[in-house]
């Protein structure tokens, strides 16, 4: 018994690990702590930095910066609660996963080899986490994918329609767009008419 209450507590730890890490991962993107240049950098042409500093420029355009951000606060806050850490814990994964491709390709290799290490562990943990809880787990597995195919029976001459829907699907963005374009370029937008039709 005792032992159980010893792995229950390394598991919290592990889940209020995770979610200080990635609150104050998210926290400083939010806050402007973390990505751009400084300002003499800026002044540098592109030849004379390195990756992992373009990179950290890039990283700095909105709204990439805030998406990401608040993704991580949003994780951090699921995996402190009893009833969504399983949750935080499936949204942690790719969140970590390309971190740790991220750092990989753009670091300097003296941060690199400590970033690999610590990330890969971060993963370690969300992997022990979802182990630890399997049954949960794998019933939620099992209702996702139990799902059937189709509600209802269809002839199989009805299939032949589906790639008419396909291309109404994918035209269908189109609408918004135009809409799009007549309010706020509609001087543009005549012109681009008139002048292809």
């Amino acid at each position: 018994m005792k032992r159980y209450l010893q792995l229950d507590l390394l598991i919290l730890a592990m889940r209020l690990l995770l979610a200080f890490t990635l609150w104050n991962y998210g926290y400083s993107k939010l806050t402007d702590g973390q990505f751009g240049l400084t300002e003499a950098e800026q002044d540098l042409a592109i030849k004379d930095l390195s990756l992992f500093k373009i990179s950290w420029y890039i990283f700095d355009a909105e709204p990439f910066k805030s998406f990401v951000g608040w993704s991580q606060v949003v994780a951090a806050i699921l995996l402190i609660f009893k009833r969504t850490f399983l949750l935080g814990t499936l949204m942690a994964i790719p969140i970590f996963l390309n971190i740790l491709i991220i750092d990989i390709t753009i670091m300097p290799l003296s941060f690199k080899i400590a970033f690999i290490f610590r990330i890969s562990f971060y993963l370690f943990f969300l992997g022990i986490i979802l182990l630890y809880h399997k049954t949960q787990v794998i019933d939620a597995l099992k209702s996702l994918t139990a799902a059937p195919y189709l509600k209802f029976k269809h002839h199989k001459k009805w299939f032949l329609i589906i790639p008419f829907y396909m291309v109404l699907l994918e035209m269908s963005s189109a609408v918004p767009k135009l809409i799009f374009y007549f309010i706020f370029h509609f001087d543009e937008t005549m012109r681009f008419i008139n002048h292809y039709f």
